[in-house]
């Protein structure tokens, strides 16, 4: 482990879900309407319990909490309103739009197509007014429904391969992925998806947990199987993505009972029929773990990512002091953020940008990122309107703290084009790419690594969003024309791969500042 066939996996489905020019014209793919899934999970025979509606007030700025993790030895545990501000900063419903086919419901961390495919379980022993027990979140009424009543937690220990955190942890939240609920839009490359949205969600979850002083922990490496059987989802259709860690209690749970008996509970239909993408179903069982044996030898050892030293010209980031930075708290931040529909194209500073990058690539507390502070992902940047940064194309050292201009000129056009031919990546100030060398991430983790950096790159993207709304800027994440963003930014980035996209600047809809 990992094995060439593992490899290969990731890379069939890479290839064959690249967007161009080309695959975009030739897809004949159309919205079914009437056909649209449901963007919640409901069971309708169980009895909810309802959150607690009044959330505390953390006082946390959003640019510290987003940035800084809380060290993970500290003991510290949730109670039930502290859960349901972790679940309602994360993946609540912050907002609703009426349109004529019905509502849109618009929530707490950014989704692509506003699908919201991502669904929260929660396994906990037992906390303040919250009984041990299997929970699934419903946002829609803001509420818990039990699955299984009892200590669960020995289960995710066993499937994680004794993983301190989860040992260790109070509570852990599941993050599962639903296929159609995404693929009734984009099809085969929502499996992409998966990691931009799940990632996104845990870039608010984390900043939460700072915020409420809670440590957390993102695993990736558990035995799929487990995890899924414990949920009772079919795995045909809702497969779990990544578990989190939060909080710390000294004593271990009790040991994981033999055997974890199928629930048989009814849930509702997504829609009328669902299309099936059997590429995708391809890639999970591919990156899929199936003893804690293959967990312990696929977690840590992160390949090192390291850039060449720069040929061109570098300017130094500039960003704000922790006396000059915006102090709004972190839950009003979160309650303002949207995704920007339009951009006006007014410059942002270079303090501001500065920041940006700064404050969003501080580290991820993951599994997959061994020693801490390591990151999968390359940031490469199109600039078009930064006062004190000229216009071009700049790839981002993190380690040095400075930008490397790998090419002047006005590329807005440019930028227009790879964001799919979209005006949004054309008026932003700035778009930031995500890639990376697949090549040494594969060969050491196999095709779970796809899982990985997939998933980073929406973590980073949701700091991103919260960095840009904490200084009153917009944000949105867009897709792009894979192996054109790789030429446009070579020879650097040649041989990498384009693995996600954030276009920010100002809001056309309100004034700069």
């Amino acid at each position: 482990m990992p094995d060439s066939r593992n490899s290969e996996a990731a890379w069939t489905y890479h290839e064959a879900t690249k967007h161009s020019c080309t695959s975009i014209r030739s897809n004949l793919h159309f919205m079914d309407w009437p056909n649209q899934p449901l963007p919640f999970k409901i069971y309708p025979a169980l009895e909810l319990l309802r959150l607690p509606a009044e959330l505390r007030q953390t006082g946390v700025a959003a640019l510290s909490a987003m940035s800084r993790s809380v060290p993970a030895h500290t003991n510290a545990s949730p109670d039930l309103e502290a859960v349901a501000q972790l679940l309602y900063l994360s993946a609540g419903i912050m907002r609703k739009r009426n349109y004529p086919g019905g509502e849109l419901y618009f929530r707490a961390a950014a989704c692509t197509g506003a699908l919201y495919e991502v669904e929260l379980y929660v396994v906990c022993g037992g906390l303040s007014n919250l009984d041990a027990g299997v929970y699934h979140f419903a946002p829609a009424e803001f509420g818990l429904r039990r699955l299984r009543a009892g200590d669960y937690r020995g289960v995710l220990v066993e499937a994680a391969a004794g993983e301190p955190a989860i040992a260790h942890a109070p509570l852990t939240v599941i993050c599962t992925c639903i296929y159609w609920r995404n693929a009734w839009k984009y099809q085969a490359r929502s499996y992409r998806h998966f990691g931009w949205d799940n990632g996104t969600l845990l870039a608010n979850q984390l900043a939460v947990a700072t915020a409420l002083g809670l440590p957390a922990r993102v695993v990736c490496g558990f035995v799929d199987r487990s995890v899924n059987r414990l949920l009772d989802v079919d795995p045909q259709r809702e497969v779990a993505f990544s578990l989190v860690a939060l909080g710390r209690v000294a004593a271990l749970p009790p040991p994981a009972p033999l055997q974890i008996s199928p629930l048989g509970l009814e849930t509702v239909p997504l829609s009328q029929r669902e299309v099936d993408y059997p590429l995708m179903r391809d890639m999970h069982a591919a990156s899929s773990l199936d003893s804690p044996e293959e967990v312990q030898a696929w977690r840590g050892d992160t390949p090192k990512t390291d850039l060449p030293p720069p040929a061109g010209t570098t300017v130094q980031l500039q960003p704000l002091s922790d006396a000059e930075m915006p102090r709004d708290p972190l839950e009003q931040v979160i309650r303002r953020r949207g995704s920007t529909r339009k951009f006006a194209r007014s410059p942002i500073t270079l303090s501001q940008l500065s920041t940006l990058l700064e404050r969003a690539t501080g580290g991820v507390p993951a599994d997959f990122l061994d020693p801490p502070g390591n990151q999968l992902n390359d940031l490469y940047l199109i600039v078009h309107s930064v006062e004190g940064l000229p216009p071009g194309a700049y790839v981002f050292h993190r380690s040095r703290g400075f930008l490397e201009c790998l090419k002047q000129g006005n590329f807005r056009a440019d930028a227009g084009y790879l964001g799919l031919q979209q005006e949004l990546s054309a008026d932003a100030a700035v778009d930031i790419f995500f890639l990376a060398d697949l090549r040494p991430i594969l060969q050491r983790f196999g095709s779970r690594g796809y899982r990985a950096v997939q998933l980073e790159a929406g973590i980073l993207g949701g700091k991103l969003y919260l960095a840009a709304y904490a200084q009153r800027l917009g944000a949105t994440g867009l897709t792009f024309f894979d192996d054109d963003v790789t030429g446009f930014f070579s020879p650097h980035a040649e041989g990498k791969s384009a693995i996600f996209l954030v276009a920010i600047g100002h809001s056309a809809r309100q004034k700069p500042g």
